[in-house]
């Protein structure tokens, strides 16, 4: 190692301190995960129904792997298997072994809906990285699809979602805080099973496994 007491050779120390630095700077950079963008991502035929509004960008796609988890409960006809969260970890879809976003229900924690109340359970969806969240909901029944010629047989259906709640990360990551609309679509499994039947089943819990591809819209930076 050189003699940094010479001024010729403090100088060169500072350099190379500055060079190594600089290297190791770049190379946390590019070691940590990145975000999937979706610059070169055509999403599939959808739908007329839910069909994502024109002024919305592609920015985000995930392909999410879990379970849709239901309960069984009282209903208006007896009892029935009610979603109570999807459980799901969203991978980049080049390589399925990157982790992008988590996907559960969770509180609406700051609404940007009008109308919206805080606290409101709502479908989630958080950046693995920064930890943005956005939360959405489907905008009626209109915005979701078992159309036979989409969806798979077996399959959850496919589903347009709007964000109705957004918040950046703690050090101000904001991934997936300018989410405007979310698709569900290439959904395989996730459906609701049989075995809630009777008032003996209540409280029955199932966790069915499923997949699909998410997409995240923004609106158009023009």
């Amino acid at each position: 190692m050189q003699n940094c007491k010479t001024s010729e050779n403090q100088t060169m120390c500072r350099m190379l301190r500055i060079a190594c630095a600089t290297a190791l700077a770049v190379a946390f950079a590019v070691a940590l995960p990145q975000p999937t963008r979706a610059a070169n991502v055509t999403p599939p035929p959808v739908p007329t129904n839910i069909e994502v509004p024109t002024g919305n960008t592609l920015f985000l796609v995930g392909h999410g792997v879990g379970t849709q988890n239901y309960i069984c409960l009282p209903s208006d006809t007896g009892v029935k298997f009610v979603l109570f969260t999807p459980e799901a970890t969203l991978f980049n879809p080049e390589d399925n072994t990157e982790q992008l976003i988590t996907h559960f229900f969770s509180p609406n924690r700051n609404p940007t809906e009008r109308g919206e109340k805080k606290g409101t359970i709502r479908v989630t969806w958080q950046d693995s990285q920064d930890t943005s969240t956005v939360w959405a909901k489907a905008i009626g029944s209109a915005s979701s699809s078992t159309d036979p010629a989409f969806v798979a047989k077996g399959a959850v259906n496919w589903l347009l979602l709007k964000a109705v709640g957004a918040e950046v990360g703690p050090d101000g990551g904001d991934t997936l805080s300018d989410t405007t609309f979310i698709q569900r679509l290439n959904t395989s499994g996730g459906l609701a099973p049989t075995g809630c039947t009777s008032s003996a089943d209540v409280g029955k819990q199932a966790f069915e496994p499923y997949t699909a591809d998410y997409f995240f819209y923004k609106e158009d930076s023009n």
